[in-house]
C-alpha cells in the first residue's frame, strides 16, 4: 500500500468487518462512531483515525488477526491513514515529512545549531546583566523567542481548522469543547472501555501505565509553559527581573514541571522501545521516537544549566537549553505534538455527534 488512497481502502475493509462483529465496541470511540457512519467516506476515515489513541485492545482481542486471512491489524492502518490526514493539514508539508523520517537528525542539528549561535552570537558577560541575563541579554531572549512560539501555534491553529472542515464539522459550541477537554483530559480512549487502561506496552493484559504517563507529561510541560509565564508577569508587571530564588513561582513551577516532564517522557520512551512497532505506523516510528527525545532534553538541559549556573559553563548550558526550547517550538507543527491539536478537535466533532444524535 504504496498511496494514502489504498490505505483508506484497507481501512474501508478492516472497519467493514469490524461493524459486522462489534466484540470491541465498547474498548474506545472508534467502534461505535463506525457504527454510526452509514457510508464510511474519506471524511469519516479522517475522524476515525484521530479518534484512535492506539491502545492495541482491539487488536489482541480480535479474532480475525493475523494470521487470520483476515488480516485485520486496526491499531496499524488507523496510524497510517492519520499520519497521512495529519500530513495534509499542515502547511509547508517537508518539513512534516522529513522529520517523520530523519527526526533524530533534524532535532540534533537544529538543537546544536541554534545553541551554537545563541552561545557565540553574544558577548559574554553581557553589561549590566545578572544571573542569566549576564550571558544572553532579555531582549535578545524576548526577539528570538516570541516570533518562534507564536508561528508554530499560529500553523497549529490553521491545522486544527482545516481538520475540522475536512470532517464536516457543524458548528462548535461551548458544550461541545468542555466534554472534549474533559475527556481529553481523562484520556478515556486509553482506558479500554472500562478504566483498566490498555495494552500497548503488556500486550493481551491491561495496563494503566501509559495513560498515567501521558498525565505526567501533560503536567510537567504545563506547569513548566506556567513557571515561564510567572517569570514574564513578574519582569513585567512587578519589574521584578531574574534571578529568583527557589520559593519563587517561576523556580519552583519550572523545577516541579520538570521532574514531572522527564519522568514522563523518559517513561513514554522506554515504552515506546519496548511496543510491537507493528502495531503502529512504522514509517514515522524514528520521528515520534525522536520528539519524545527532544521533549526529554527540555528539563534535563534545564536542570544541566541551573546546576551550571555562575560557571564558566553557564553561558554553553544555556545556548544549549534555549536551542532545544526553539527547536521544539521550531518543529511542534511537524512532529507528534500536534496529535494533542488533532485528538482534541476529534473528541470535538465526537461531542458533536453523540450530542447531536441525542436531540
Amino acid at each position: 500500500m504504496d498511496a494514502p488512497q489504498d490505505r483508506r481502502q484497507e481501512l474501508r475493509r478492516q472497519l467493514t468487518l469490524c461493524r459486522a462483529c462489534g466484540y470491541c465496541d465498547g474498548y474506545c470511540d472508534v467502534f461505535p462512531a463506525a457504527g454510526r457512519a452509514q457510508v464510511l467516506a474519506n471524511e469519516d476515515l479522517t475522524q476515525l483515525a484521530s479518534l484512535c489513541h492506539n491502545c492495541r485492545g482491539c487488536y489482541y482481542s480480535c479474532q480475525y488477526a493475523p494470521p487470520h486471512a483476515f488480516g485485520v491489524n486496526l491499531p496499524a492502518i488507523l496510524a497510517e491513514v492519520r499520519s497521512d490526514s495529519w500530513d495534509g493539514m499542515i502547511w509547508l508539508r517537508r518539513p512534516m515529512r522529513l522529520f517523520q523520517t530523519r527526526g533524530l537528525l533534524v532535532a540534533l542539528v537544529l538543537g546544536l545549531g541554534i545553541a551554537a549561535i545563541l552561545s557565540l552570537g553574544q558577548p559574554h558577560p553581557q553589561a549590566g546583566g545578572s544571573g542569566l541575563y549576564r550571558d544572553m541579554s532579555h531582549a535578545m531572549m524576548v526577539t528570538v523567542f516570541v516570533p518562534a512560539f507564536l508561528a508554530p501555534i499560529a500553523l497549529v491553529l490553521g491545522g486544527i481548522r482545516r481538520y475540522l472542515r475536512s470532517v464536516d464539522a457543524g458548528p462548535v459550541r461551548l458544550r461541545h469543547i468542555r466534554t472534549a477537554l474533559i475527556r481529553g483530559m481523562r484520556l478515556d480512549n486509553l482506558s479500554g472501555g472500562h478504566g483498566q487502561g490498555c495494552n500497548f506496552e503488556r500486550q493481551d493484559r491491561f495496563s494503566d501505565l501509559r495513560r498515567k504517563l501521558h498525565w505526567a507529561t501533560v503536567a510537567g510541560f504545563l506547569l513548566c509553559f506556567a513557571a515561564t509565564m510567572a517569570g514574564a508577569i513578574m519582569h513585567y508587571a512587578m519589574h521584578l527581573p531574574a534571578p529568583y530564588g527557589l520559593a519563587s513561582p517561576p523556580k519552583f513551577l519550572g523545577a516541579t514541571g520538570g521532574v514531572l516532564l522527564s519522568f514522563g517522557a523518559a517513561g513514554l520512551g522506554l515504552l515506546k522501545l519496548r511496543a510491537d512497532r507493528g502495531l503502529g505506523d512504522a514509517r514515522v516510528w524514528g520521528g515520534e521516537l525522536a520528539f519524545i527525545l527532544l521533549l526529554l532534553l527540555l528539563p534535563t538541559s534545564g536542570f544541566a544549566l541551573w546546576a551550571a549556573s555562575g560557571s564558566r559553563l553557564a553561558p554553553w548550558f544555556l545556548g544549549l537549553h534555549l536551542g532545544s526550547v526553539l527547536t521544539f517550538f521550531l518543529l511542534l507543527p511537524y512532529s507528534k505534538m500536534v496529535h494533542g491539536a488533532f485528538r482534541l478537535s476529534a473528541l470535538i466533532v465526537e461531542a458533536q455527534r453523540q450530542q447531536g444524535s441525542r436531540r
